[in-house]
């Protein structure tokens, strides 16, 4: 099964909370509505490398939200 690198998701335990879920090494949840991160897997490896890399993946979690909103959107009108 091929799985998207980013998914959305949400609850109904949590109806004000939208996720993104990292599917890919390191796979992390974030809840955009309070900026928190849980991650899943453990990472390793130098500091300054994985800052670099946390702050480009999340930056394209960031994209896909608000690509996947804008379309949401669009499906509205």
């Amino acid at each position: 099964m091929e799985i998207p690198h980013f998914l959305l998701a949400d609850n109904t335990d949590m109806p004000d909370d939208i996720f993104i879920v990292h599917t890919e090494y390191p796979r992390f949840i974030w809840n955009v509505n309070h900026d928190e991160l849980e991650w899943i897997d453990d990472i390793e490896g130098e500091e300054e490398e994985l800052v670099n890399d946390i702050a480009y993946l999340l930056e394209c979690a960031e994209s896909f939200y608000e690509r996947e909103m804008k379309r949401h959107e669009a499906e509205l009108i």
